[in-house]
């Protein structure tokens, strides 16, 4: 069976669908690069707040004032570079960094597409998508190649088969299924939307929806991977993804998991694709196309194919572990929200909060209750009222901006209130925990107070 495996993945197949996937990759990133600038995004989330967010480990990486836009500009041309495969390599690279950084740059902004877009950008890096139909192979034929080791194919498919089953291994929770929420509290917001939108009123529809959406990210990968259910599978693609476009704004996600998807057809699939745009922009630009026969396979230099493996397995094996990680902290994961980022949870809870904080200077006596708007702009302060590791983050920089008052030991205490999936709202940090002496870590967050329901399931 393994041996078998091994061969599947070792076999020589077509570039073509590597290549196709390059050039929808590029042009999709290059897209949401544009839609983000005009609609002033940068300006309104990396810009104008006084304050941002870090992840854990990457506090160094924060916004460059107006140079932010010189970031999103390098990515935005590598990102046409992958697409036109024009120093494919660097152009992967450069991509996955500056990306990555904009990803990193502020905690509040975090959706699981951008985590999976960063991955899969990393992936690339490692993939000879260049070496067909590209401005590198135009420029050097010589240097092309019309088939690849199969695991390289494999790999994307991996990738996104993963997103998918995680997802759906994520819904399989007594809230998404038995009380269909957050759907409950969603759906009847859309209740304007023709012919289906009186539907959201009514139970057995909210019921419906909560288990199709959680039979449908498990199974998509089973049939997109088989040929006799592929065209199938695309169709469930295309409807879900279309279906939830209209419902949420959700941005470009559902646009870059549809064209990603194309990956699983044949080659010849893509071949036709292939064939089809080099006709259109020999038409367009009156090129003609330096004939060259491509008929090698793309091989690794030999130093490098071991590394290289261990490195793919090492990938993977941590993209399916770690989003388990949940499991080493106590709590009900939507509560604490410890290991819940970086695990494919997408959209299974409706949580919002209020937190306000008060400053004690334990030397003077001095007090002081600050709300959060003073610093934070509201989005901001929406995502730091429930979320433990923003609050405590806040908590430290409050305590620092009051020693510049004149504050000499600062201490600082959290009021919070929070409601989750349509629960009433319960006090959700500990009022009397001074949040100055916790340093933020991996270990578990004791000045969360305990949820009072169970959730069951993953």
């Amino acid at each position: 069976m393994i041996q078998k495996f091994k061969n599947y993945l070792s076999k020589e197949v077509s570039i073509a669908p590597l290549s196709v996937f390059r050039i929808l990759f590029g042009f999709m990133m290059l897209a949401s690069i544009i839609r983000f600038w005009l609609n002033g995004w940068i300006q309104k989330l990396y810009i104008e707040p006084k304050f941002f967010f870090s992840y854990y480990g990457f506090e160094w990486i924060k916004p460059m004032g107006e140079y932010t836009y010189l970031i999103f500009i390098i990515c935005g041309i590598a990102a046409l570079g992958i697409a036109l495969g024009f120093k494919y390599r660097f152009s992967a690279i450069l991509f996955f960094l500056s990306f990555t950084y904009i990803e990193l740059m502020d905690k509040t902004t975090y959706l699981n597409h951008y985590y999976f877009i960063s991955l899969m950008s990393f992936l690339m890096i490692f993939l000879p998508a260049g070496k067909y139909f590209s401005l590198d192979t135009y420029l050097k034929p010589q240097q092309g190649n019309n088939k690849v080791p199969q695991w390289t194919i494999f790999s994307v498919k991996l990738m996104l088969s993963i997103v998918y089953f995680y997802a759906g291994l994520a819904k399989l929770n007594s809230d998404w299924l038995f009380n269909a929420m957050p759907l409950k509290i969603w759906l009847p917001a859309n209740s304007e939307m023709p012919i289906i939108g009186s539907l959201f009123f009514q139970e057995w529809f909210l019921y419906f929806m909560s288990w199709a959406g959680a039979i449908y990210d498990l199974s998509i990968p089973f049939l997109l991977f088989n040929r006799r259910t592929r065209l199938l599978g695309f169709f469930f693609v295309v409807i879900f993804h279309v279906f939830t476009r209209m419902l949420f704004n959700i941005g470009m996600f559902p646009y870059i998991m549809i064209c990603s998807t194309l990956i699983f057809f044949s080659a010849k699939y893509h071949q036709k694709v292939i064939d089809f745009l080099r006709n259109l922009l020999n038409k367009i630009f009156s090129v003609k196309r330096k004939e060259y026969v491509y008929n090698s396979s793309y091989n690794y230099p030999k130093w490098a194919r071991k590394p290289l493996y261990a490195m793919f397995i090492l990938f993977f094996a941590i993209q399916i572990v770690f989003p388990f990680r949940y499991l080493l902290y106590p709590g009900e994961l939507f509560w604490t929200e410890e290991g819940f980022r970086f695990s494919w949870r997408v959209m299974l809870m409706e949580k919002a909060g209020y937190t306000s904080f008060t400053i004690k200077d334990s030397k003077t006596g001095k007090q002081d209750r600050v709300e959060a708007r003073e610093y934070l702009t509201p989005f901001q302060e929406k995502q730091m009222a429930f979320q433990p590791d923003f609050i405590l983050e806040f908590a430290h920089f409050l305590a620092e901006e009051y020693k510049k008052k004149g504050y000499i030991e600062p201490q600082v205490y959290a009021e919070s209130y929070v409601a989750l999936n349509g629960r009433g709202s319960k006090q959700y940090i500990d009022p009397t925990v001074d949040l100055t002496q916790i340093k933020e870590s991996f270990l578990p967050k004791t000045f969360i107070l305990p949820f009072e329901y169970e959730i069951k399931g993953l």
